[in-house]
């Protein structure tokens, strides 16, 4: 008897005018497992997905459901046929409660043909505990965390009835301590009988939940490996062609002089809640500083208070010895790159080109940049500045002016590291750099920062990612309820220590 549930055979997708996204794929998958799709970012996993879900149509293939010969022309005929897909931007509304989303559009009605409130919450209810998703039927959705909401995204597809359930990076919105719970979650609906596609780039991940792994590269199925028999070495050199080093590269060297001072930085918002409380610490010349803690704990506000975005209550902030506490944002950009966590929203302009991204911040600081009185932009100066940032960060991208959001995840956050790094400030400032990126990716923006710790500059690092701060830091601070609970060098704690002190635990004895 066949176990494939689907069968995509032959796929073939083109994006005009020449970008080949899926390249004669397919791929079978089976009732009741969790299959994972791995690549780099711009590999045609999540195409190959939108194809299945009738988000996207391929230009050539075949798509067998259940046996029989399927074609969505979109996303609605896909969930009545039994398939659903959560994406990463989750699409609530946020004043409803968490039945009243999962109802909507298929609302039960009384004989007036009104809303059955009472029989719609009921059957919200009953779909929570049968599925075990601890979630508050009342609640509102804008009232709930992240992780409550992506269940909220789950049940919806569960109470329509669907049997697969694609997921595209479910976790790249969720902290470390959310994600066991969701992969419990997953676990039980696979041993129900579902069908899990789960789109990762994390491999830990991958490997930990799945059953089987498809892995592409460059718009190619590479192979399917069952998750038991691989590792992710393996894995990582089918995505990217080559062997990826997955421990340190980071080279013993004396930090030089403080290049940031933070001193008794506090925070209080208005209704009296203390954000940041009294954070005294430095960063030195050729010196990388990780900020470990989980979600919520402080680091945002630290970003912002650095960066003017948000007013400190009290303390101070110096850079090379200057007081820039009360700089505006544009004179703290002389002395400071910034690569934020939101590249998307603060990081970029999605639909502006890809030059016009380049020489942001450059555009008021670089006199090159500036044509007539400093007034008209030099767009010849603009155009040749981009493509060398293209040449030294090796983007990829059809021209500069090619508008960004085109751009896979990895090469957008090329662009804004390789914009940042060319500022050539002293201070380094990184909001979870990697967030998002594949291995290969990942490995680039690495070696792209140690290479500027190499150059003496220094860095601060805030990263939800403990093995991304162990792989690169030299000391690590960890924050807890806006306190910084540790100042560890990182050759002398364990990530099991700074865990703990993540969760308000106390260091353990040297």
């Amino acid at each position: 008897m066949d176990s494939n549930l689907i069968e995509m055979r032959h796929m073939v997708k083109v994006y005009p005018p020449s970008v080949l996204a899926l390249d004669d794929v397919s791929v079978e998958f089976r009732r009741g497992e969790i299959h994972s799709i791995v690549g780099e970012n711009g590999a045609g996993k999540s195409t190959l997905m939108k194809v299945l879900y009738g988000l996207t149509h391929a230009n050539s293939g075949e798509i067998w459901f259940k046996g029989k010969p399927v074609s969505f022309r979109e996303p609605g005929e896909a969930i009545r046929a039994g398939i659903g897909m959560v994406h990463q931007e989750i699409v609530l509304i946020p004043e409803y409660t968490v039945w009243e989303n999962i109802v909507l559009g298929v609302e039960p009605v009384n004989w007036l043909g009104k809303l059955d409130r009472r029989r719609a919450r009921e059957l919200v209810r009953q779909k929570i505990d049968e599925f075990q998703f601890n979630l508050d039927p009342d609640a509102r959705v804008e009232e709930i965390s992240v992780a409550a909401r992506q269940k909220v995204e789950i049940l919806t597809l569960l109470y329509r009835n669907v049997e697969v359930l694609i997921l595209d990076e479910p976790t790249a919105v969720l902290t470390p301590q959310e994600i066991p719970q969701l992969f419990a979650e997953l676990t039980r609906l696979r041993d129900g009988g579902h069908t899990i596609l789960f789109i990762s780039h994390r491999l830990e991940e991958v490997l930990e939940l799945s059953d089987r792994i498809t892995v592409m590269r460059k718009g190619k199925k590479v192979d399917t490996v069952d998750a038991a028999s691989t590792n992710r070495q393996e894995l990582a050199r089918m995505m990217v062609g080559r062997e990826v080093i997955f421990t340190t590269r980071r080279k013993p060297q004396t930090p030089g002089d403080p290049v940031l001072q933070v001193e008794h930085l506090t925070l209080r918002e208005d209704h009296g809640r203390v954000r940041l409380d009294n954070l005294n610490f430095e960063v030195r010349e050729g010196e990388i500083v990780g900020v470990a803690g989980v979600e919520g704990n402080g680091q945002f506000e630290l970003v912002n208070t650095l960066m003017g975005i948000q007013r400190p209550t009290s303390g101070r902030i110096l850079v090379r010895g200057r007081d820039i506490t009360h700089c505006d944002i544009l004179e703290r950009r002389r002395m400071i790159s910034f690569v934020p966590q939101d590249r998307g929203k603060m990081g970029a302009s999605l639909t502006a080109s890809v030059w016009e991204n380049a020489i942001m911040t450059h555009h008021r600081l670089n006199p090159n940049l500036s044509g007539w009185r400093g007034i008209l932009l030099n767009t010849r100066y603009a155009q040749q500045f981009t493509r060398q940032l293209i040449d030294a960060f090796s983007v990829v991208v059809s021209s500069p002016r090619a508008t960004f959001r085109t751009l896979s995840g990895g090469n957008q956050q090329k662009v804004i590291v390789g914009r940042e790094l060319m500022l050539q400030s002293d201070f380094v400032l990184l909001d979870q750099p990697t967030r998002g990126l594949d291995v290969g990716s990942m490995e680039y923006i690495h070696d792209q920062i140690l290479r500027i710790r190499a150059e003496g500059r220094a860095v601060l690092m805030i990263s939800a990612d403990l093995e991304e701060i162990f792989l690169l830091s030299d000391r690590i601070l960890v924050l807890y309820r806006g306190q910084l609970v540790g100042d560890l060098p990182v050759e002398q704690t364990t990530p099991q220590e700074v865990g703990a002190l993540m969760l308000g635990g106390h260091r353990t004895s040297p």
